[in-house]
């Protein structure tokens, strides 16, 4: 059989490494085009590679935990058949943002589609290899499976994928829009696993830095007893692998590889724990940790990955875009009141509504009220770029760090549509099963202080983004109201705007136009 090399493809723009956290075959094991074979984990997200040929795999180049260049050859396939040159990375099956550049033209009966497209054909049922995408490229869009799922009578549903709360907003107030997560959320816990027949698990769900944890210690990862189980598998903490080790646990010999594991499910890598899921929160509500797996005093953490991405754009944004912040607050009472009128409708729907998606619709009228705070500055043209789409970015908190995904074109959609995807996108952001293009294209985003108790901060903007909204908790506070002084729901708002092209009144006027549809709802209705 002919002797293909696989190189690693580029899996998103800008992106030149990834770290192979988990292959998902062993040599010798047969693939079909397209099946995933690695789960990689990038400086944006974590992404499965799949096989581009039809085979057998003939040799695994690269090792659980290596840093890996985009192009480098990583696996080597006997193929079935000669059918062409080793694909290059820009010919690769793997997520691709459109950015704008021609797309390379897709060898013939190949599927060209991002995960999120493969796993929604899972779902409906239906074979994308007879599809022809309408996407760039011939891509294969999430709308041409639910169309071909509604042409053969699939059963579709509009319910979200993943039943979660929206987990959104929770970034520390000196680094909202781009910078270090500080909530991590409640987990499913259960009894420790056995022991003594470790290695016979067929999944070990872990952190990626758990795994650099057990090589550091010796630790084969599958002999590890989990104090935690994700979606009905078994999750190792850091802790877990600590004790093991400390305990005398079976451990490999030093400098030997270590067996591999099966595949780690990506909706139990970062993030799967859950947020809270109220957006700005009454003050009744604690956020839930998990001390247990999280980083301990004396611990050194590696700076790499997302969280190094992170910090990068931080000190981008902060060193390059002038900021200037304007707080403020506004009566939320009747807010409050919808809100909860309107939670049990919605959950008859399938949807966990938040205040988040009102916020959205209520930034989004401010956006058209006043366009400076929808726009960029494009340096090398010297112009003012103003956005006549409103993509509206919402920092997520993950395990891995503060992720954006983007409920894109949010004028046009309404407040169960926006809950509904906000709910997806959130989830897939913590379960790291998120592509890289939809964490791209924002024109604004939101972060929420309130999830963690915070109220006033000064967020740094989502760069070259022109501005960001921090919501902050829901209090009940003292109030004058019809001229008296009484209880009212009070909710704390931060802007910060990139002061080159955003002045203060526009910034103050823009959240005068928030506040008017925060404190009152019924407006949204004509938005």
């Amino acid at each position: 059989m002919p002797i293909k090399e696989f190189a690693l493809p580029d899996v998103g723009e800008g992106v030149a490494e990834g770290e192979l956290v988990t292959w998902l075959v062993e040599a010798g094991e047969r693939v079909e085009e397209d099946q995933p074979i690695a789960e990689v984990e990038t400086d944006k997200a974590m992404v499965e590679i799949p096989s581009a040929y039809d085979g057998v795999v003939s040799e695994l180049r690269a090792e659980e935990g290596e840093m890996v260049p985009v192009g480098d050859v990583f696996v080597v396939f006997e193929t079935d058949e000669d059918d062409g040159a080793t694909p290059t990375a820009d010919e690769a099956v793997a997520p691709d943002p459109d950015d704008g550049a021609t797309d390379p033209a897709v060898p013939e009966g190949r599927v060209f589609a991002p995960p999120r497209v493969r796993r929604l054909a899972r779902d409906r049922g239906v074979d994308l290899g007879g599809l022809a995408g309408s996407g760039p490229g011939g891509r294969i869009t999430e709308s041409d499976v639910e169309a071909a799922a509604v042409g053969s009578g699939a059963e579709t549903d509009d319910a979200p994928r993943d039943g979660g709360d929206d987990g959104t907003a929770v970034a520390d107030p000196s680094a909202n829009g781009t910078g270090a997560s500080v909530e991590s959320g409640a987990v499913d816990r259960t009894d420790p696993a056995p022991s003594g027949d470790g290695m016979d698990r067929d999944r070990t769900l872990a952190m990626p830095a758990t795994r650099a944890l057990a090589r550091q210690d010796g630790v084969a990862i599958d002999a590890v007893p989990a104090s935690q189980e994700r979606d009905g598998e078994a999750f190792v903490t850091p802790e877990d692998v600590r004790t093991y080790a400390d305990s005398g646990g079976e451990v490999t010999p030093e400098g030997a590889a270590l067996p591999t594991a099966s595949a780690a499910d990506p909706s139990a890598e970062p993030g799967a724990s859950s947020s809270r899921d109220e957006g700005p929160t009454p003050a009744t509500d604690e956020a839930a940790t998990d001390e247990a797996s999280g980083p301990r005093p004396g611990d050194r953490i590696p700076y790499t990955g997302i969280r190094r991405t992170i910090g990068d754009r931080m000190a981008e944004s902060k060193f390059t875009a002038p900021h200037v912040s304007h707080h403020d607050e506004v009566d939320v009472t009747d807010l409050v009141e919808t809100r909860n009128r309107l939670k049990e409708v919605a959950a008859d729907s399938g949807v966990s509504l938040t205040y988040l998606p009102f916020a959205i619709k209520a930034v989004v009228a401010g956006l058209k009220a006043e366009p400076y705070m929808n726009s960029e500055l494009d340096e090398d043209a010297e112009e003012i770029v103003l956005h006549d789409e409103y993509h509206i970015g919402i920092a997520v908190a993950t395990e891995a760090g503060l992720m954006v995904p983007v409920v894109e074109n949010a004028d046009r959609k309404g407040l169960l549509e926006i809950a509904r995807e906000v709910q997806d996108l959130a989830s897939r952001a913590r379960n790291r099963t998120i592509s890289v293009e939809e964490l791209q294209g924002s024109t604004f985003t939101i972060t929420n202080l309130g999830a963690v108790g915070g109220e006033h901060a000064s967020p740094i903007i989502n760069y070259p983004e022109a501005g960001i909204l921090a919501l902050g908790e829901i209090k009940e506070k003292p109030a004058v109201h019809e001229g008296e002084v009484v209880p009212r729901h009070i909710l704390t708002i931060s802007a910060s705007v990139d002061h080159r092209i955003v002045d203060g009144a526009i910034a103050a006027r823009f959240t005068n136009e928030l506040k008017q549809y925060l404190h009152d709802p019924d407006l949204l209705l004509l938005e």
